[in-house]
């Protein structure tokens, strides 16, 4: 926000209320207030709710008389941005907009900064014309600049393993050394990770060469390749930052630490592999900040959240969530426990990792080597009188029988398992040894789900191939409404915006994105495909006969089940994704 004089504030203030921006009365509220506090008066109004960084910054160029530009949702070239280096647009809160006769055009935050404006000119060699924008869309600009690796080759061929030894680090928190070559190269990557939104990062020695691959909305990109002579000090260097021992090269290594990333704290699991040609390093990245812990906005609607809200409003049993890893389970739990959590119950966790630390939860790490296992760890939770029992995964049959017995003891339990679908979680547990009967006394919900990209908001139109309209009759065509009278209530009822009218002409319209360097493929983000099953008194019967996992499913859509193949087919219809990305995951569902 700008440094402005207080006659600057009040010119401000008064435009803001003279065009109905702001409402008097609160304000003079804000006005009584400061004077008692002396706080800054905008920075007060602001917090208060009253007015907007937006209407502030709009409002202040026009007192100033110079120009606003929108930045909320501009997308700015990199050549543009690259015309100030990143540091310097962070530190300055100002981006490059391009060139208008002779002058670089700078959005800033702060106009009135005239030394700021001048350093920006020196730097660049360009007289400077200052335009004014808000806080968020310089931040939205800011996000667009990109991983430079151009210069990564060079710094890394700097390092050996003596320097990479000697660098200090913290016990928590380790902020990579910022003058080490290895340390530059390893921030880089990390940096254009976690921008990117990835989930992982895969270093991988060839014969020749290092790769480095991301796993950005769940498919691996390769992002850059590095010198051969580098593998060894860039492994060493993650090693020592995740207390590893940097001279064993024969067996795995598991470990992890955090580190700060563009202001960010990141937790990071580290996988160390002997492979043919070295050593592969697979870092999961645990962006607590990125993921919203809603399950209405990863995806679930309609029948499937109902039931499954339905599932966590009993007093006891077991919501059991399957699918393959990274299928977002444990993130769907979260979800889950955060509807639930209240001060009037105990809720406490047993996790390998703790991804999500969440205030007014107990929540336990797994540490196997100091003897603390699920099942062990399972026991000691229910010594801790609670109300609600989240365990990261049911792996064993020790496991799954105290999470039984927890639930049949007036228990809320939540759990995962590795499954392909929800109904498959039933057989499984019955696999595990636990006796029909006592499944069908405790469990109350279960959920498969598997992940999909979302298409990006820049994208367009088109009617159906005869291929696609054909795979969308097979699979939904029952479940569309077949009027068009109908499309309003049926849209409602099954929780999907604006489903089209069955057409056996396939005149279906669906969405595909733009394909950019930001949006690979058109996709931008990901939306989970869910399938939920309540366990009600005839899947109970069909549990203690031992009914296939078939069965089960065939009793469960009659009942209004919605599987994940249909409901990423409707997905579809909404343009929330595509017809190929469905068949992409759960094409082996029914």
């Amino acid at each position: 926000m700008a440094l402005l004089t207080r006659d600057t504030q009040d010119k401000v203030i008064n435009l803001l209320v003279s065009e109905g921006l702001a409402n008097p009365t609160l304000v003079q509220e804000v006005v009584d207030e400061v004077a008692k506090s002396r706080q800054p008066l905008i920075a007060a109004l602001v917090s208060k709710g009253v007015i907007t960084n937006r209407m502030v910054s709009h409002a202040t160029a026009n007192v100033l008389g110079v120009q606003y530009i929108e930045l909320e949702n501009v997308i700015i070239d990199q050549d543009v941005l690259l015309n100030l280096p990143q540091e310097i647009s962070e530190r300055s809160m100002a981006v490059a907009l391009g060139e208008a006769n002779g002058y670089l055009v700078v959005a800033m935050v702060d106009v009135t900064n005239v030394q700021s404006t001048d350093y920006l000119s020196t730097l660049t060699g360009k007289p400077v014309r200052a335009v004014m924008s808000s806080e968020e869309g310089i931040r939205n600009v800011l996000s667009q600049y990109r991983a430079d690796f151009s210069n990564v080759d060079k710094a890394v061929a700097a390092s050996n393993q003596e320097e990479l030894q000697q660098q200090q680090v913290s016990e928590d928190v380790k902020t990579i050394v910022q003058d080490s070559p290895i340390s530059k190269a390893l921030t880089t990557i990390l940096e254009f990770a976690v921008k990117s939104k990835a989930s992982d990062i895969h270093i991988e020695p060839l014969e020749e060469m290092l790769v480095i691959r991301c796993r950005i909305d769940g498919v691996l990109r390769r992002v850059m390749e590095l010198p051969k002579s580098v593998e060894p000090a860039l492994v060493s260097r993650i090693k020592i930052l995740a207390n590893l021992k940097i001279d064993e090269h024969r067996i795995p290594q598991d470990g992890q630490f955090a580190v700060l990333v563009a202001d960010k704290e990141v937790d990071l699991r580290i996988a160390i592999a002997p492979v043919v040609w070295g050593e592969q390093v697979v870092i999961r990245i645990l962006d607590k900040t990125g993921t919203p812990l809603e399950v209405e906005q990863m995806g679930m609607t309609g029948h499937a959240l109902q039931m499954v809200l339905d599932g966590i409003s009993k007093p006891n049993g077991m919501i059991l969530t399957s699918g393959p890893t990274g299928s977002g389970k444990s993130t769907t739990l979260y979800a889950l426990i955060k509807k639930i959590k209240d001060e009037k119950i105990n809720i406490v966790t047993l996790e390998d990792p703790v991804e999500y630390k969440m205030d007014g939860v107990n929540q336990t790490q797994v540490n196997v080597d100091a003897g603390l296992t699920f099942a062990s760890g399972l026991r000691s939770i229910l010594r801790q009188d609670p109300d609600v029992v989240m365990v990261g995964e049911i792996r064993d049959g020790e496991t799954a029988q105290l999470a039984v017995q927890a639930a049949l003891t007036g228990h809320l339990v939540f759990s995962t398992l590795h499954t392909n679908s929800a109904a498959g979680i039933l057989p499984r547990l019955l696999d595990m040894g636990i006796e029909p009967f006592l499944l069908a006394s405790t469990l109350n919900t279960v959920i498969g789900q598997r992940l999909v990209r979302r298409v990006s908001e820049k994208n367009t139109t088109y009617q159906a191939s005869e291929i696609e309209a054909h795979e969308i009759n097979e699979v939904v065509g029952s479940l569309l409404p077949q009027k068009q009278e109908d499309v309003a209530k049926v849209s409602e009822d099954l929780g999907y915006p604006g489903l089209p009218v069955f057409s056996k002409e396939g005149k279906y319209v669906l969405t595909q994105g733009v394909e950019d360097v930001d949006t690979p493929g058109g996709f931008k983000g990901r939306a989970g495909l869910y399938e939920t099953i309540t366990v009600d008194e005839e899947i109970q019967k069909l549990l203690v006969a031992q009914a296939t996992s078939a069965d089960i499913m065939k009793v469960a859509k009659a009942k209004g089940t919605v599987t994940m193949r249909q409901d990423g087919m409707l997905k579809a219809l909404s343009g929330i994704t595509t017809v190929g990305e469905v068949n992409r995951v759960a094409s082996d569902i029914a």
